[in-house]
C-alpha cells in the first residue's frame, strides 16, 4: 500500500508504543519525508527531540545516522574527507555520516556556523563537494535537525541560508499534566522502552512510491493565489525587514499537497494550506527592533497575517480596507 495517509497511519500506530503526544511533530516530519524537505525540531532539552527523529528512523527502512553537533566539530567530520595512506602512497575518500537517507543532527546550534554550513550543498542539491570531487547522496535523503532555544546556554544563531533551506520548523512543547503522568506510567511498567524498541513498519520503496503521489495532488488556481497572498504579506508586514523567500512560496504548496492526502484527499483545500503556513514560514521571518522590543514573535506576525486574508470559498471577508499588494494576488496588503 503506498497511499499517503496509510503508511502514515502506520507509522503513528507502531511510534505510538513509545510516544506520547507531539502527533502534530511526528505527522509534520511525514509530510517532510513526503516532500523532500528537511525539519528543523526545536525544544528545551528533555522533551523527546532527538527520540522523535530515531523513532522515524526505525520506523522505516531508511539508512540513518546521528551527528552530535558540539562547538569543536568540522565540516569534514560532517562532509567527509580524503586520507592518505603512506603505506601505498596513495589518498582514500572517507565518506561522512551525511551519505545517508535520513540524519539526525542533535543540536545543531550548539556547532558553530561554519560547520551547520556544511549541510547547506546536502540540503538543496542533494550532493556533497569533497576534495573538489562532487558526490550524489542516497535518495531519499532528510535532515531532522534538532536545536534548543537560541536563548540557551552555548548556542550558536543558525545563519539565514541555513534556515532557509528548512522546509519547516517544528516546536515540541513540555507535556502537560496528563501526557506527563501517561509517560510515568508506562516508563514504571517499561523502564527499557526507547526508540530501538519499534519496528519496521514502512519500507523504503513504499516510501518513494508514496512521496511519488504527492506531485499528483490537485491544487486549484485560487488556493495558488492564497499561498502566494500570504508568502507576500510576509514581505510586507509593518514588523518584517525580511519576509518569506519564493522557496518558501514552493515548500508550502508542496507541504499543503502531502496534507490533503495525509487528510485522504487528492485535492487541496485552503485549511491544508492554514496548517502548513506556520511551520513552513515561522523560521524564515526576520523581523525588525520594534517588533522585538514589543516582544511580536514570528508566530504572531504569520497568525495576524492568515486572519487578514480571506481564504477562497469564504463568505467572510477578514481583510476588508487592507489595500492589495502589488504581484501577491491582489489578496492581502502592507499591514500598516
Amino acid at each position: 500500500m503506498t497511499d499517503p495517509s496509510v503508511l502514515y497511519d502506520r507509522l503513528k500506530q507502531e511510534t505510538d508504543t513509545v510516544l506520547i503526544g507531539n502527533e502534530e511533530v511526528l505527522r509534520h516530519i511525514t509530510v517532510a519525508m513526503l516532500t523532500r524537505g528537511h525539519v528543523l525540531l526545536e525544544g528545551v532539552p528533555g522533551v523527546a527531540k532527538t527520540t522523535i527523529a530515531t523513532l522515524v528512523a526505525n520506523a522505516t527502512d531508511l539508512q540513518h545516522s546521528r551527528v552530535q553537533m558540539t562547538p569543536d566539530l568540522l565540516p569534514a567530520d560532517i562532509t567527509g574527507t580524503t586520507v592518505y595512506h603512506q603505506r601505498n602512497g596513495e589518498f582514500e575518500l572517507q565518506k561522512g555520516p551525511v551519505f545517508t537517507n535520513l540524519v539526525i543532527a542533535d543540536e545543531i546550534n550548539r556547532a558553530p556556523p561554519k560547520t551547520q554550513s556544511a549541510l547547506l550543498e546536502a540540503m538543496q542539491e542533494g550532493q556533497v563537494s569533497i576534495e573538489g570531487s562532487t558526490l550524489e547522496l542516497p535518495t531519499p535523503f532528510t535532515v531532522v535537525a534538532t536545536m534548543n532555544p537560541l536563548e540557551m546556554e552555548g548556542t550558536f544563531k543558525l545563519p539565514e541560508a541555513q534556515r532557509d533551506r528548512f522546509q519547516m520548523k517544528l516546536v515540541t512543547e513540555i507535556p502537560d499534566a496528563d501526557e506527563e503522568r501517561a509517560i510515568l506510567d508506562r516508563f514504571d511498567s517499561n523502564p527499557t522502552l526507547d526508540a530501538d524498541s519499534i519496528s519496521q513498519v514502512i519500507s523504503r520503496d513504499e516510501l518513494l512510491r508514496a512521496r511519488n503521489k504527492i506531485p499528483e495532488t490537485h491544487i486549484e488556481d485560487s488556493v495558488k493565489e492564497y499561498i502566494l497572498g500570504i508568502v507576500g504579506a510576509t514581505r510586507n508586514h509593518r514588523n518584517v525587514i525580511h519576509g518569506a523567500s519564493p522557496r518558501a512560496t514552493i515548500a508550502l504548496q508542496n507541504t499543503s499537497k502531502a496534507t490533503a492526502r495525509l487528510n485522504g484527499r487528492e485535492y487541496v483545500i485552503p485549511d491544508d494550506v492554514k496548517e502548513m503556513a506556520l511551520p513552513v514560514l515561522r523560521h524564515r521571518l526576520i523581523l525588525n527592533s520594534d517588533a522585538e522590543l514589543s516582544q511580536i514573535n514570528s508566530e504572531a506576525v504569520i497568525e495576524e497575517i492568515l486572519q487578514s486574508i480571506t481564504p477562497p470559498g469564504s463568505d467572510t471577508d477578514h481583510s476588508a480596507g487592507v489595500e492589495p499588494a502589488v504581484g501577491d494576488g491582489g489578496t492581502t496588503g502592507e499591514f500598516e
